[in-house]
């Protein structure tokens, strides 16, 4: 009797043509490559019922356009277009959580991954044989040749980081070409990390353990329209990331980004005050405040550009925040002598008190930065 009511669900959804595979492509700029790539969907799961889920972060190409024009024609197409967020790994989210079907597969728009992968990597989930089934470059039969050799590198040595620091046993950990089941994914989700590229390893590293996991081979291929969304702000993305699962998640990987921006603008303080005092004979009070005022300046245009890049500021709204981001930063810089004072009057250790203070500084800077400058609309 039990086997019976597992197996009939199954076998009404396939009678009546609901989807078994909901392929979740995340677009940025992608006009040209939706209608090609949805096209070798058709061809390469023939036979299989299956929906192609577009989450578009409202592209100014016009690519949901495309894919809105698209589900008019079929309706196995769908699109989500995302206002006012950003972000590969959001989106990969939002959109397994809007699918229909038991699976759920992640592809590029980008024409790279392997699409007559996907029935082979369905049927394993099928049978039971995993619960997370991964296109990997990195095993015999794989190949990512067409890297060059700036992104081969950082691709290695990001494979090797995961696999090492956060114990990640996958050959292939910084993939974006995979499937999962839909109910393992959401037993997931409220752990994983809306900001940043890397959504397999979030997922991998956030189960620990917890999944099985196959990886297939296939070849990384070229892209063929469009532009990587890849740039050099990924790498603090990844070390964010990484921290945050080091921490257990006890820490955001949001507010390790904000951090590590404000660390960056000590060394912005400490630069401009040096220029100051001894390019243009400041007294030091002047260098002092001169110095604050570029390095939160330049906190808040890498924040703008890096830990908020999914909620970033334009326009006038630029000129908003800035002010805001002075005025917090003020209250912060207040609230960081105070409990640096407030230590170390009970115990006299300069780096305990110090620390104490900068860690508070943080947090309210944080806080009502998220509050206040980049609050969600």
């Amino acid at each position: 009797m039990n086997d019976a009511t597992q197996i009939e669900p199954v076998s009404f959804a396939q009678a009546i043509g609901l989807p078994q595979l909901s392929v979740i492509v995340p677009t940025f700029n992608e006009r040209d490559n939706v209608t090609t790539l949805f096209r070798r969907l058709e061809k390469a799961l023939a036979g299989i019922p299956f929906e192609a889920v577009f989450v578009d972060d409202n592209s100014p190409d016009g690519t949901w356009q495309v894919v809105r024009a698209l589900s008019r024609e079929d309706s196995r197409v769908r699109c989500i277009r995302r206002i006012g967020r950003r972000g590969l790994s959001g989106a990969c989210i939002e959109g397994i959580l809007a699918s229909s079907a038991p699976c759920a597969a992640v592809i590029d728009a980008d024409l790279q991954h392997d699409e007559t992968q996907l029935p082979k990597m369905l049927a394993l989930l099928q049978s039971d044989a995993a619960d997370l089934v991964i296109g990997s470059r990195y095993i015999e039969g794989g190949s990512a040749d067409s890297f060059n050799k700036h992104r081969a590198g950082a691709s290695a040595l990001a494979t090797e980081v995961a696999q090492r620091v956060l114990r990640v046993k996958i050959a292939d950990p910084m993939s974006g070409f995979f499937m999962i089941r839909r109910e393992r994914f959401e037993q997931l989700a409220p752990q994983l990390s809306t900001h940043g590229f890397k959504i397999l390893l979030d997922i991998v590293a956030t189960a620990r353990g917890d999944l099985r996991v196959k990886e297939i081979p296939y070849t990384f291929g070229s892209r063929l329209h469009g532009e990587s969304k890849l740039d050099s702000m990924v790498a603090l993305d990844f070390l964010g990331l990484v921290l945050a699962k080091l921490t257990n998640d006890a820490v955001s990987l949001r507010f390790l980004l904000f951090a590590m921006v404000g660390s960056l603008g000590v060394f912005v303080h400490f630069a401009t005050l040096f220029i100051a005092l001894d390019g243009f004979d400041l007294e030091f009070a002047e260098a002092q405040g001169c110095a604050a005022l570029v390095a939160m300046t330049s906190n808040f245009l890498l924040n703008n550009f890096l830990t908020y890049r999914d909620q970033r500021l334009k326009g006038f709204a630029i000129v908003r925040g800035l002010l805001l981001f002075y005025l917090v930063c003020s209250v912060g810089l207040a609230a960081n002598v105070g409990v640096a004072f407030s230590v170390y009057a009970q115990e006299p250790i300069w780096w305990l008190a110090g620390a104490a203070g900068a860690l508070m500084g943080v947090v309210w800077n944080y806080a009502m930065s998220g509050l206040f400058v980049w609050r969600k609309r």
